[in-house]
């Protein structure tokens, strides 16, 4: 019912008041004489049935069958509209803390590919474009480090981001409550992680002994060589950042971004995180996704091991030589022709192994499933199989009566003893072959029972449930039809008793 305004309740006694906000707020004037009129009524009516009051001013009615009733008491004041509004507010900014977090998290992604790219610019040209005095190499350390500085910023934008999606995810609550001590130990990692970098600058440059080596290497005099290991380190820790890229993946994939999937998500309890997005991945798109897996691997172990062998003097040094070696370690072959000198070398060939093992179960899996048959062509195999073994059946059936045949008009006839244990051994031999194909019968329908058909048994269950509901709702309304019935038999019961009595009466009048 609409509440009255000022203009209309001007003359009255009092004046509604729009801002009630408990249960025991009263109204002045017309609006509150109707809403305590409308009360009383409820009240009146609330004696058959349940009632209840909420302290928002509602009256919810359910007796009996009836549906639930809401009736307002109060009339609507600023607590609701300004809950309406924080709502429409909350989702909004839930909606776009969504997209920044996106946004942040791909040029994070961004910024970290670029940091690797300089930092194998930098560890490949040195050799071709730094002259001593030249500040080229000084250049590209200053853009490492300013591509550092910039990662580091957005990720602590992202999980700024992050913290308040779970400030208005959770009504409100204080920032410090989402500082949990994983969440503070996550982004001491990323932090830890993303601002490795190396930091020094080669100003000489020069080869070693070994001219045949095709593989540059920049030689500093001003540092020693414990500094060129720890730049060497720093330059293969950066590889680390490329985490970004599982996270890049689940804020930019499908699932995530459909409604539908996380709608059905929630009502069955899962979680949607890169696990579950590289399971679908890996059921919709399993050759494409180790292809792009393994070739991207390759590719940074190569470079990887020629960094550490470019100290010896070995061919590992050389890109195509140590692709060969990384493919052939991959692979778990390990043909023993290369082999690296360096401990980091090693390092790097004892992780590929251990990768290529995991991605040789993987990919056996997916060939597996590939060539697995489905649930028709599996109904097909095994009609057809039981078919073909019938008809054997039916075959070896007919060669033991032959047989049996035989060797009883032999025994008849009491031809030659040869001829009688020959068709005795044919005879065994018949036999043996129709229980051999009797068990491999058996076997095969057991095997064809075990295999379930899951959809089929629900199509089932739901047809009975079905037929159960249709049952009761009959047995419901012939159940009412005869109480009506017998309510109308108890009417002319009572019509019929009433007009004998009148009946009577009239008849004989001493009868009261």
């Amino acid at each position: 019912m609409p509440s009255p305004t000022r203009e209309e309740s001007k003359g009255e006694t009092g004046q509604a008041q729009d801002g009630a906000t408990d249960c025991d707020d009263g109204e002045r004037g017309t609006g509150g004489r109707l809403v305590r009129a409308l009360e009383m009524e409820m009240t009146n009516r609330s004696l058959h049935g349940d009632s209840k009051v909420n302290c928002d001013g509602l009256v919810n009615r359910n007796g009996g069958d009836s549906a639930e009733v809401s009736v307002p008491l109060s009339l609507p004041g600023k607590r609701t509209a300004h809950m309406e509004g924080d709502e429409l507010h909350r989702l909004r900014d839930r909606k776009f803390l969504l997209e920044d977090r996106k946004r942040l998290c791909a040029l994070s992604l961004g910024t970290a590919l670029l940091g690797i790219l300089l930092m194998i610019i930098h560890s490949e040209i040195c050799l071709y474009v730094y002259k001593p005095g030249s500040n080229i190499a000084l250049f590209i350390n200053c853009s490492i480090s300013l591509s550092t500085g910039c990662l580091l910023i957005l990720i602590i934008l992202f999980h700024h981001k992050d913290i308040r999606l779970f400030v208005i995810d959770h009504k409100q609550v204080d920032w410090r409550i989402a500082m949990s001590s994983h969440r503070v130990l996550v982004i001491t990692l990323e932090l830890l992680v993303c601002v490795i970098h190396p930091v020094g600058t080669y100003w000489e440059v020069g080869l070693q002994a070994n001219s045949s080596s095709s593989a540059p290497l920049c030689i500093s005099n001003h540092h020693g060589e414990a500094l060129m290991d720890i730049e060497l380190l720093l330059s293969m820790l950066m590889f680390l950042r490329l985490y970004l890229v599982h996270r890049a993946i689940l804020l930019h994939s499908k699932v995530l971004l459909s409604a539908s999937y996380r709608s059905i998500g929630s009502l069955n309890n899962i979680n949607f995180t890169f696990r579950f997005v590289l399971k679908i991945l890996m059921n919709k798109y399993p050759a494409r996704t180790l292809l792009v897996f393994i070739l991207f691997f390759w590719l940074t172990a190569s470079w990887m091991l020629t960094l550490c062998e470019r100290q010896t003097q070995a061919t590992t040094g050389q890109m195509d030589m140590a692709m060969w070696l990384i493919a052939i370690t991959f692979l778990t072959v390990g043909y023993g022709d290369v082999a690296p000198n360096t401990s980091c070398g090693k390092a790097v060939c004892l992780f590929t192994g251990v990768m290529g093992v995991a991605c040789t179960a993987m990919l056996v899996a997916v060939v597996t499933k590939m060539l697995a048959l489905n649930k028709g062509e599996k109904h097909v195999h095994f009609f057809m199989l039981d078919i073909q073994i019938s008809k054997r059946i039916r075959h070896a059936a007919a060669n033991v009566l032959r047989e049996c045949w035989l060797l009883h008009r032999t025994h008849l006839t009491k031809g030659n003893r040869g001829e009688h244990r020959r068709h005795q051994r044919c005879l065994l031999e018949a036999i043996r072959v129709f229980r051999h194909l009797r068990l491999k019968q058996k076997k095969l329908r057991d095997y064809v029972s075990e295999m379930v058909d899951l959809p089929k048994m629900q199509m089932i269950m739901c047809d009975l449930s079905a037929n159960w509901n249709n049952s009761y709702r009959e047995l419901e309304q012939r159940i009412l039809s005869m109480e009506q019935k017998l309510d109308e038999l108890s009417r002319c019961f009572q019509q019929t008793t009433e007009l004998l009595s009148q009946f009577l009466r009239h008849r004989n009048p001493e009868i009261r």
